[in-house]
């Protein structure tokens, strides 16, 4: 399947390309940059493929949880791609991609998520290695770090990644993790084997029906005109 995805949710923008077997990428810590920076890596990763919209299979993108503007960017952007060349869409969660980084490049079995959702708070989820992809334990949760501590039972070994554990030191557990520090934001490439998954399972949408996450919904989205 070829695909492209991209992600603005955090300080990081990325940008992952799969086609003919190959995947092109391209990562950047750009903050307040996004909207500069994302169609521009669009582009580069097409034109070093050789590849244009109408020769993909479908569309991805991080659809959060992450700062709000991060999140519409990148909602804003793919709905657009995806309405000019009518292609599916697939959103992948943040958490799960940085989860599912540590699962490749560590060979993690077991991971804790925790992106800075500042106010005093954490974007946080579980998750666990099955057949090489990320499975989300439970739900995706924003909350307080005294809250998630209380979430951390397990007692095998456990890998850390985001940017929560170094906002809120207090918040890391001392028995049997490790913190993955080169994991601190979500990368698009490895939202590819999450995408291909979602998209084999039918969990796709039209572009007009694309939702972002931002789990402070109760205080933010819902607010916005005909979400109350």
């Amino acid at each position: 399947m070829n695909c492209l995805l991209l992600d603005t949710a955090t300080e990081a923008c990325s940008v992952a390309l799969q086609i003919q077997g190959q995947a092109l990428t391209r990562f950047e810590i750009c903050p307040q940059q996004h909207s500069q920076r994302i169609l521009p890596m669009v582009d580069e990763v097409l034109k070093e493929g050789r590849a244009v919209l109408n020769q993909l299979d479908f569309l991805g993108f991080g659809q959060g949880p992450g700062s709000f503007t991060g999140v519409r960017i990148a909602t804003g952007i793919l709905q657009g791609l995806a309405l000019g060349s009518e292609l599916p869409v697939v959103g992948v969660s943040t958490l799960a991609a940085m989860a599912q980084q540590a699962i490749v490049t560590q060979d993690a079995q077991e991971v804790y998520c925790a992106i800075d959702a500042r106010m005093g708070e954490v974007y946080f989820a579980h998750y666990i290695a099955q057949d090489g992809l990320a499975i989300l334990q439970g739900a995706e949760q924003v909350l307080p770090p005294e809250s998630a501590i209380e979430l951390m039972t397990t007692n095998n070994p456990v890998v850390g990644v985001g940017t929560g554990w170094a906002a809120y030191p207090h918040m890391q557990p001392q028995h049997n993790f490790s913190m993955a520090t080169a994991i601190l934001y979500p990368n698009a490439e490895f939202m590819l084997p999450l995408a291909h998954a979602l998209f084999a399972q039918g969990k796709v949408s039209n572009a007009e029906l694309v939702q972002p996450v931002y789990l402070r919904d109760t205080v933010t989205w819902k607010k916005l005109p005909g979400r109350e």
